[in-house]
C-alpha cells in the first residue's frame, strides 16, 4: 500500500525526535562520565593521598587511583605504621620481662607473650588509619578509583578496575605519579614470605622465629630486627659496609647505636657480602654463603643458617605499567622519574613525587612534595622544598633522629664547623624516669656564622625532638637562637638547648 504524504511527515518527525533524544542522552552520559578532572593522582600512599586531599580542598576536581584496595600505600598498610605498632608492643613486652619494675613498687606476675593477638592489634591500627583516609576522601569529595591507572596521553588515564575488571577512560588537565616503591630482592634468593622475607612478610609472621638473619643494617633492618630480638629471636644483622651500621648516619651516632643494640642482644657482622643462598624446605631453614669484603681480607668465605632471612637491601621505584612510554618519559639510571624543581616531568602536565623521584625514600618527604604540587596547581604558591631539612628517624630503642649535614659531610666539603654535644645523662627528665640516659644530642654549626647545619640525636623520643631541629634548619636559626629560647623543664628537649648552648659558647649548664 502506498504511504500518504502525512505518514512520511509524521514518521520523519518521530525519527528526528528519536535521533535527537539518543544523541542528547549520549552527550549527557559522556559529559557525566568523562567530565575532565583538574588532577588525577596515580597512587594513594602518603604522597598521593595528601596531594589529592589538598588539591580538592583548594577547589580542584580531583581523583585518586589506588590498586591496593586500601589507601595509605606501603607506609600505612605494610610499612611505617604496622612496624611502629610492633615496635611499641615488643618494647612493652621487653620492659616487662627485662626491666627492674620492683624499684618503682611494681610487682610483676609471670609475663606471657600472645604474638597472634599482638599482630591483631597491629592490624586494627592499620585498618583504623586506612579507613580514616577513605573517610577524608568522601569528606573532601575526592573521586576514589580502586584499580590500576595507565597514562595514555598528557591528559588521559585509562583506569582498570580491580573489582569489576572494567575499563574507563578518564580525562584530566594534570596527572600526578605517586606510585611509591617496592622491596629489592636478591637474584638468587627471591621472596617467598615464608623463609625469605621482605618487610611485608616480616610484619605478617604469626610465630617468633628462633633464629633470624637480617641482610642490611639500614632503617628497616634495624627496626624489624629490634622487634624480633625483643620477642626472643636470635638476630644476626649482616652489613656490607666495613666500618659501621646505617652508614648514612653521623659516624659517632652510628657507633653508639651499634653498641647499644649489641648490649640488647643483637649480633652484627660488618663488611659481609651475601654471595649465594638457598632454602632447605625439608629442614625448614635458609642457608647463606658469605664473603668478607674488608680491605686486605683474604675473601674468607663462610656459611650461616637461620629459620628465616629478612632481606632489607633497599627499595626500588615502582614505575611498571604506568604507560610512561606513551608520553615520552624516560627513567634515570636508578629507575627514577626525572623532575624539575616544580616536580614536573618532561611532560609539563605530568608531575611525580615520593619514592619514584630523587631524594630520600621517606613517607613525610612524599607528603611534603604532594602538598607542594597541590598548592602549585591551585596557583597558591611555587613549591618550596628544602631537602636539607628533611628529618630521618630510626625507631629502635633508643630512637635515632638526624637532619642536615653530618660531620663527615662537613669535613668532605671543607666547611669549618663547631660541635655542641649534650649527653642525656645530664638531663633532669632522663634522670627522673631512670632510663633514656644512653645517648646524646649533637648540634653542628657553621664556625663563622653560628648557623645550625645539622642535628643528630640518639635517645628516647629522638623522633619527636628532631622537629625543633627541622624548624631551626628551615628558618636558618643559629645555635644562639636555640640557646636563648626558653624550654620547658623538665623535658628531654632541654638537651637540645644545652647542646646548642655548648656549640654557641662552649659552656653548657648541666655538665
Amino acid at each position: 500500500m502506498k504511504s500518504s504524504p502525512l505518514f512520511f511527515a509524521v514518521s520523519s518527525k518521530i525519527s528526528s525526535c528519536r535521533k535527537l533524544f539518543v544523541t542528547q542522552s549520549w552527550r549527557n552520559y559522556s559529559s557525566a562520565a568523562q567530565q575532565p578532572h583538574d588532577l588525577i593522582v596515580i597512587g594513594g600512599g602518603p604522597g598521593g593521598y595528601v596531594a589529592a586531599i589538598k588539591a580538592s580542598q583548594l577547589g580542584l576536581k580531583t581523583a585518586c587511583i589506588e590498586k591496593r584496595g586500601s589507601l595509605g600505600g606501603t607506609c600505612l598498610n605494610v610499612g611505617c605504621i604496622p612496624s611502629k605498632a610492633l615496635l611499641h608492643a615488643s618494647q612493652i613486652y621487653y620492659d616487662a620481662t627485662h626491666s627492674n619494675f620492683s624499684k618503682w613498687g611494681i610487682q610483676m606476675s609471670p609475663v606471657n607473650l600472645d604474638f597472634p593477638s599482638m599482630q591483631q592489634q597491629k592490624d586494627k591500627s592499620v585498618k583504623n588509619l586506612t579507613s580514616g583516609i577513605e573517610f577524608l576522601f568522601k569528606k573532601y569529595q575526592v573521586d576514589y578509583f580502586k584499580g590500576e591507572g595507565t597514562i595514555l596521553g598528557n591528559d588521559q588515564v585509562l583506569f582498570k578496575s580491580n573489582q569489576t575488571d572494567s575499563e574507563q577512560l578518564l580525562s584530566t588537565k594534570n596527572i600526578l605519579i605517586a606510585t611509591g616503591s617496592e622491596s629489592s630482592q636478591l637474584p638468587f634468593l627471591p621472596f617467598d614470605e615464608k623463609f625469605v622475607l621482605s618487610s611485608t612478610g616480616a610484619l605478617s609472621l604469626q610465630h617468633i622465629p628462633k633464629r633470624m638473619i637480617v641482610i642490611g643494617a639500614g632503617v628497616i633492618g634495624l627496626e624489624l630486627g629490634s622487634v624480633f630480638n625483643r620477642l626472643g629471636s636470635q638476630v644476626t644483622v649482616l652489613e656490607s659496609n666495613t666500618e659501621r651500621i646505617s652508614p648514612f648516619l653521623d659516624r659517632e651516632v652510628s657507633h653508639t647505636l651499634k653498641k647499644i643494640l649489641e648490649k640488647q642482644g643483637m649480633t652484627f657482622k660488618l663488611g659481609i657480602s651475601v654471595t649465594n643462598g638457598h632454602v632447605d624446605t625439608l629442614n625448614k631453614k635458609v642457608m647463606l654463603e658469605l664473603e668478607s669484603n674488608a680491605k686486605g681480607s683474604t675473601k674468607a668465605k663462610e656459611q650461616i643458617e637461620a629459620d628465616v632471612v629478612l632481606v632489607c637491601i633497599g627499595r626500588r621505584p615502582y614505575t611498571q605499567r604506568l604507560g610512561l612510554e606513551n608520553v615520552g618519559i624516560s627513567l634515570d639510571e636508578k629507575g627514577r622519574i626525572p623532575v624539575n624543581d616544580h616536580l614536573q616531568t618532561s611532560s609539563p602536565s605530568i608531575y611525580a613525587i615520593g619514592d619514584v623521584v630523587r631524594g630520600p625514600m621517606l613517607a613525610h618527604k612524599a607528603e611534603h612534595e604532594g602538598f607542594s604540587v597541590a598548592e602549585y596547581l591551585a596557583g597558591r604558591s611555587i613549591p618550596h622544598l628544602n631537602y636539607n631539612a628533611i628529618p630521618n628517624v630510626i625507631y629502635t630503642h633508643p630512637e635515632v633522629a638526624s637532619i642536615g649535614q653530618t660531620e663527615q659531610d662537613l669535613l668532605t666539603n671543607s666547611i669549618p664547623y663547631r660541635v655542641g654535644k649534650f649527653p642525656f645523662v645530664g638531663n633532669a627528665r632522663s634522670k627522673t624516669i631512670g632510663e633514656g640516659m644512653e645517648g646524646f644530642v649533637k648540634v653542628l654549626t657553621d664556625a663563622v656564622t653560628d648557623r645550625i647545619l645539622g642535628v643528630h640525636i640518639i635517645g628516647m623520643y629522638a623522633g619527636e625532638l628532631i622537629a625543633e631541629a627541622a624548624l631551626a634548619l628551615e628558618y636558618g636559626a643559629s645555635a644562639e637562637d636555640i640557646a636563648r629560647t626558653c624550654h620547658a623543664h623538665p623535658t628531654f628537649a632541654e638537651a637540645f638547648k644545652e647542646a646548642a648552648l655548648m656549640a654557641y659558647d662552649g659552656k653548657p649548664l648541666n655538665i
